[in-house]
């Protein structure tokens, strides 16, 4: 017990991971009695998400001091997101035409004629952002309205200055008890990742239809082209970082992504890696990543453009540019508005279907997949958040403020 307490937490998790593996194969379905574990694990960490989303960017924003140093990282985190979201779809209709998941399979689920289109409002989707009612949008844990009012509110603070002092003192205060919780919630991973891992290798099918496999190889493949290629490039280019020390202090991170399959659950191991491995300042990150678990759903695009050509080959409709182009729009749109948490993806899925104009009877198809794909839509989604937040400390060196003893004191380096 004492070599366990000693070891590093990501020693523990990728123990845990093994472990978890073992006991699926070993086991088979009947593992799934400690399944409780691994949900309890879960429930802890949405347990989290409302307070700690809305407090850190509160926090976050205040701690930028003026209306100019949020809107310089405000404005950069947002094209970061923005433009990283479309690419990763454009990534993920190149890899499937590539790979071909369906083709040759036309009517296998039958044909999608007279298929009546979706009406898709760009505007009534941006309108569904704004919350009417705060309490209705944090019991629904609507994170994207939660996100909204919380900005609105950091900015005011921003305005009032010396009059809400005492009010951005608790606030402050909120952010660094919700992140103790957080630090404690997260010593638990190791257990619940066990839990989670062994339940998802013991009861998964493993007779998947091979074009069913192509679909996820593609999935897969447009993972690897954004975790190995296009973050890579933009460390290296914008945010001056090297990849390799990137990756190894953000991997605690991403292995809990990967157990827990939830972006916003995953938010306080990617703020505490953060803070502690890449060493960015809260009022950065407290505002980035929040954000990112919400709107950056790099993964998630990246899929639905996989699935976009999977159901175009399976229904044997033609993929036309135009078709492409209609993906990718609605690949950053749904993806930005997607809910970072464990199922929303089969829920996106069948918007981006119906918009399509294509069935839905392929969607139990997609969920039945859907635990295996969206464990690398997370750790896409999140590293994709860090590197945007690593890339916005890299280039906002004068916003880069550490907190100690209650003083906000600029690192040293800036100084001289």
């Amino acid at each position: 017990m004492k070599w366990w307490r000693t070891q590093k937490l990501y020693v523990k998790i990728f123990i845990g991971v093994f472990v978890g593996i073992v006991l699926g194969l070993v086991f088979g379905p009947s593992i799934a009695i400690i399944k409780p574990l691994g949900d309890i694990f879960i429930r802890l960490l949405q347990m989290l998400i409302v307070p700690l989303a809305f407090l850190s960017i509160v926090s976050g924003i205040t701690k930028l001091e003026d209306i100019k140093m949020l809107r310089a990282i405000g404005s950069k985190i947002l094209s970061i997101y923005v433009l990283t979201t479309l690419l990763a779809t454009l990534i993920g209709v190149v890899t499937a035409l590539m790979i071909k998941p369906g083709k040759g399979e036309e009517g296998l689920l039958g044909k999608a004629l007279d298929i009546e289109r979706t009406e898709f409002s760009f505007m009534d989707n941006i309108v569904q952002w704004f919350p009417s009612n705060v309490f209705q949008s944090m019991a629904e844990t609507n994170m994207l309205q939660i996100i909204i009012f919380a900005i609105f509110a950091g900015v005011a603070m921003v305005l009032l200055g010396d009059k809400v002092k005492k009010m951005k003192a608790l606030v402050h205060e909120g952010a660094d008890l919700m992140i103790k919780i957080a630090e404690i919630v997260i010593s638990f991973a190791p257990y619940g990742i066990m839990a989670l891992i062994a339940n998802v290798v013991g009861t998964l099918g493993l007779d998947i239809l091979i074009e069913v496999g192509k679909y996820v190889l593609s999935a897969f493949i447009g993972f690897i082209i954004i975790l190995l290629v296009v973050y890579p490039i933009l460390l290296k280019i914008f945010g001056k970082t090297s990849p390799t020390f990137f990756y190894k202090q953000i991997s605690p991170a991403m292995l809990v992504a990967c157990s827990t399959t939830s972006s916003s659950a995953t938010l306080p191991a990617s703020m505490e890696v953060a803070r502690e491995g890449l060493k960015i300042p809260e009022n950065i990150y407290g505002f980035t990543l929040p954000l990112g678990a919400t709107l950056n759903m790099n993964g998630l695009a990246s899929t639905l453009g996989v699935l976009a050509v999977f159901a175009s080959n399976l229904y044997g409709l033609p993929i036309t540019f135009s078709t492409i182009l209609q993906t990718a729009f609605l690949g950053v749109v749904l993806a930005m508005g997607c809910a970072g948490v464990k199922g929303a993806d089969v829920v996106t899925a069948s918007l981006l279907l119906s918009t399509l104009g294509l069935p839905l009877s392929i969607i139990p198809i997609i969920a039945a997949v859907s635990p295996i794909v969206d464990m690398g839509n997370t750790v896409v989604n999140i590293t994709g958040d860090l590197a945007g937040t690593q890339i916005v400390h890299q280039r906002n060196p004068d916003y880069s403020i550490e907190e100690t003893h209650g003083t906000m004191l600029l690192r040293e380096e800036e100084i001289y």
